[in-house]
């Protein structure tokens, strides 16, 4: 005997928001993107007003340190720039739009790859500590350890070195910062302060690691405050553009599932038949 039409439509009800719950990788990857580029596009028009004055400084500064080591009477040779400074700002922001849709892209995998442990997490908050997470990880570690030059400083044939010990620093980073999340895990059941002291730990031991890197070899040898101000703009870029990308990324968030509640909330009604009295 075949089930009535009614009971065959509650069954398959029943299953409608445990399918609509999940949030596909595609819709994931857009919103990335879209988040990367808006924040990468803040932290490049910041850096364009307030950064790149600085660094037209610098530049000068060094030119000068350049005239002086001039021997006497010797012939001065000048290099025409290949791109003109305006040239060079425009390049500037876009090439930060760039690196935010990289960066989107990125993490709209991890993203995806921890949603299917909970599917019905609150995108907000969720969207706050991976940002957070991933500023430590690229950012602030990378930063304390080997804090931000103007152009200019240091020896062109030391560039491939401290490419390789800044991108070492950031791989420390990121997997530093998988360390803590899988202590934070691993350690559900135990009190919240013996969690947060072993979170803590790992992320000084993480950084006392970044410590085992070789030092910079090239010196910087600019005044103290425009070297200082030069670095704390360049993190606040980073930190601009991280807490764009992540009230970005947890709006939408917020966006979409507004968006699936309707559509679970009339699946789960359909079919249903009034009490008989």
């Amino acid at each position: 005997m075949s089930a009535p039409p009614e009971a065959a439509d509650t069954s398959r009800t029943a299953h409608a928001p445990a399918r609509t719950g999940g949030s596909p990788v595609l819709p994931l990857l857009g919103r990335g993107m879209v988040a990367g580029a808006l924040g990468g596009l803040a932290a490049g028009l910041f850096s364009l007003l307030l950064a790149e004055p600085l660094m037209d400084k610098a530049i000068r500064a060094e030119e000068a340190r350049s005239h002086e080591h001039e021997p006497a009477g010797g012939a001065v040779q000048h290099h025409e720039e290949l791109f003109s400074r305006s040239t060079q700002h425009a390049g500037l922001v876009i090439a930060l739009v760039v690196a935010g849709l990289a960066i989107g892209v990125l993490f709209a995998v991890a993203y995806a790859l921890v949603h299917r442990r909970d599917p019905r997490g609150n995108p907000w908050p969720r969207a706050l500590a991976f940002c957070a997470a991933a500023f430590c990880a690229v950012s602030l570690f990378p930063a304390l350890r080997y804090p931000a030059a103007p152009p200019g400083v240091g020896d062109a044939g030391t560039v491939g070195d401290r490419q390789e010990m800044w991108l070492g620093a950031v791989v420390i980073g990121v997997l530093g910062m998988f360390l803590v999340w899988q202590v934070y895990v691993r350690l559900a059941a135990r009190p919240v302060p013996v969690r947060q002291c072993a979170v803590a730990v790992t992320a000084v031991a993480v950084l006392a690691l970044l410590w085992a890197l070789p030092d910079n070899p090239d010196p910087v040898p600019v005044s103290a405050t425009l070297l200082w101000d030069f670095r704390m703009l360049s993190l606040a870029s980073h930190v601009l553009l991280w807490a764009v990308f992540a009230g970005v990324f947890g709006g939408l968030g917020l966006r979409a599932l507004r968006t699936r509640e309707p559509v679970t909330a009339g699946a789960a009604g359909y079919g249903s038949t009034a009490p008989v009295s």
